[in-house]
């Protein structure tokens, strides 16, 4: 909690250490604004929804949001109640009775005011212009014209000293509002945005190099025990192995328990988030596994919303027709259960060609006839709106993956998101993730990247590039990430058909791995969650905080930076147990095993390897009181 009237920072092992004097913490305010604030739009929701706890906890009740009233949301996500502090139940007051027309009501309270996106930095522009005394922030989670730009298959990042911006925002009918982005990006006191791979594009679209990078965390559950996530991913398989029984009813002749569940996620930007390349990549796939005869069958799910007319006719019967045999099952199951029961309470052993009666047999015979289709199972569950023009099926048109018998790929496109009540795959995208074996995102436009970095905290492995935010940081923090089952596939300087046969390649390492190597590649994933972490990466956005008072109040703030807030320490060797390899991460992780119990290297040891990983997270950096002329000696920090 900041309680300092001037501020210094001295660089103690890599980590900084803040000398903080005396200056009441109920005479600071601290907003954030956001377009996404109870709003689900994008990632920007889950930034300030996991980080409000930790910034809550250090701010206690002089932290405030500000975003749009929505009813809907209004009814689900908040709770509504009277402002604790006076200041701001006045200024409340005010707005009330004279439509959001404020006088000043700070009381002399100094007040740092976080802006996220070009949506909330008018409001930054009109304090700047205005001249009101807050200390202001501006974060860019993606540039406008960036975005446009990748969109439009542009070779962005080998080109991105040599763009006419104002052309390219005009020619693209956005320049009013990247003129919004960039005027609020240079009247901000501080700039910060979330990746190192955002800052050099922001550099060069937005003229302003950015001041501090705040890495986007969550909030992490840890469990009690290791196998706590291993039980869950077996939990919520069974319930994605149901839909597939369904689904694919009358062509399921491949066995579940060889079938993984490979899924992408996200809004539908075909080419910016991977899709292009993923499809190309699982049709290169396919044909490896049918080459090698491979007994493994892959099912990808493609989450990302569209335009539909509902679920589809063939989808839901199969759901009904798996349901009906279930129940035709399980009510011959509890027929022969009776009968058998009843010949061994008369010490009878019972003819097995007698305990079912012609009917049972009637019965069965018209429930197998049921399950006969002249159709391949659909790959889209949903009737598409725009279905001869969608993206995503044109290409599935193009390769062929229309999921026949002999195709060991198989694809199905789900145009909404998950969700529990769904009559067709009945389950939220947490359970949906943790049941799944692999996520696969390798985008081209990613500033951050928040699917794989869920699917890490879950340790669920995924596919990223180094293009997006998380990629780079992985790639910074973890020696070898592949082992960790972060599999960083080059999208920078290399090739397109390159990337695409690199992210060939490491799915079907993937498919050759023993089920022993997967339960050993996630317990591996699940222990790099401390990395991202509010608890740890929750120190960015305070040395965003502290610099902006210093700018915005320079005579009763003061940074003296020599080090800025870094997690070094922060670093994953090359577990113990994989092999040293010459070609690094690329080759390291498991690979092919014709015997369950084999691993990569028979020195696992999953306690070992814990232990060592939690010694190489540091403690984070407290901001605590430290009492007027008092300094903390080196290593304090320490656990």
């Amino acid at each position: 909690m900041l309680r300092g009237r001037s501020l210094s920072v001295t660089s103690l092992g890599g980590l900084p250490q803040w000398e903080v004097e005396e200056l009441p913490v109920e005479n600071l305010l601290l907003f954030e604004v956001a377009w996404e604030v109870t709003n689900k739009v994008g990632g920007i929701y889950t930034v300030i929804q996991t980080k409000a706890k930790t910034t809550a906890d250090e701010w206690g009740d002089n932290y405030f949001l500000i975003g749009p009233y929505f009813e809907h949301n209004m009814k689900t996500q908040v709770e509504q109640c009277e402002p604790a502090n006076d200041a701001v139940k006045r200024a409340v007051e005010t707005m009330n009775k004279h439509g959001c027309q404020v006088t000043d009501h700070a009381d002399g309270k100094h007040v740092v005011t976080q802006f996220h996106e070009w949506q909330a930095g008018t409001g930054l522009i009109l304090s700047r212009a205005r001249k009101l005394p807050i200390a202001t922030i501006f974060t860019t989670h993606a540039t406008l014209l960036g975005r446009y730009l990748c969109a439009a298959n542009i070779d962005f990042y080998n080109h991105l000293d040599k763009f006419n911006i104002d052309k390219e925002a005009g020619d693209r009918q956005i320049y009013h509002r990247y003129c919004m982005e960039r005027a609020a990006v240079h009247c901000a006191h501080v700039f910060t945005t979330v990746s190192e791979i955002t800052a050099i594009e922001a550099e060069h679209m937005l003229k302003r190099k950015p001041d501090v990078v705040t890495p986007n965390g969550l909030s992490v559950k840890k469990f009690s025990a290791v196998h706590e996530f291993q039980n869950l991913h077996a939990m919520y398989k069974a319930r994605i192995q149901d839909f597939v029984r369904g689904h694919f009813y009358g062509h399921l002749d491949f066995d579940l328990e060889k079938t993984l569940f490979l899924f992408i996620a996200g809004r539908y930007e075909f080419s910016n988030k991977g899709a292009d390349i993923f499809l190309e990549s699982l049709s290169r796939l396919n044909f490896l596994l049918r080459m090698h005869r491979s007994d493994v069958t892959v099912v990808v799910f493609f989450i990302m919303p569209a335009k539909t007319n509902n679920f589809n006719v063939e989808t839901l019967k199969g759901q009904a027709v798996r349901k009906q045999l279930w129940d035709i099952a399980h009510s011959v199951k509890e027929k022969f259960g009776k009968k058998l029961y009843d010949a061994l309470l008369r010490g009878e052993i019972p003819d097995m060609n007698n305990i079912l009666d012609r009917d049972d047999l009637t019965i069965m015979k018209r429930a197998i006839f049921s399950t006969q289709r002249q159709s391949l199972p659909p790959v889209t569950t949903h009737n598409m709106i725009d279905d001869s023009t969608d993206p995503i099926l044109s290409t599935i048109r193009r390769i062929g993956l229309f999921n026949n018998r002999a195709d060991r790929v198989k694809v199905i496109l789900h145009p909404e998101f998950l969700s529990s009540t769904s009559p067709l795959l009945p389950m939220d995208y947490e359970e949906f993730v943790r049941g799944c074996h692999l996520g696969v995102f390798p985008s081209y436009y990613e500033p951050w990247g928040y699917t794989p970095a869920e699917c890490t905290v879950m340790g669920i492995p995924s596919v990223t590039t180094n293009l997006s935010g998380f990629g780079c940081f992985m790639q910074e923090h973890v020696a070898d990430p592949t082992a960790y089952g972060i599999y960083i596939v080059d999208r920078r300087f290399r090739s397109p058909d390159d990337s695409c046969n690199q992210l060939t390649k490491f799915l079907y390492g993937f498919c050759k791995q023993s089920r022993r190597q997967r339960i050993i590649q996630r317990n591996r994933t699940e222990r790099l969650s401390d990395l991202l972490d509010w608890r740890y990466l929750g120190r960015y956005y305070q040395h965003a905080r502290h610099l902006t008072l210093s700018r915005a109040f320079p005579d009763k703030f003061h940074v003296e930076l020599i080090s800025p807030p870094t997690t070094e320490g922060f670093k994953y060797p090359r577990p113990s147990s994989v092999p040293p390899s010459p070609s690094g991460s690329q080759t390291s992780s498991p690979q092919s095993s014709d015997v369950e119990d084999e691993t990569d290297d028979e020195r696992y040891d999953e306690e070992e390897e814990a232990e060592r990983d939690r010694l190489n997270i540091k403690s984070p950096f407290s901001l605590s009181h430290i009492p007027r002329g008092k300094k903390k000696l080196h290593g304090e920090y320490k656990n």
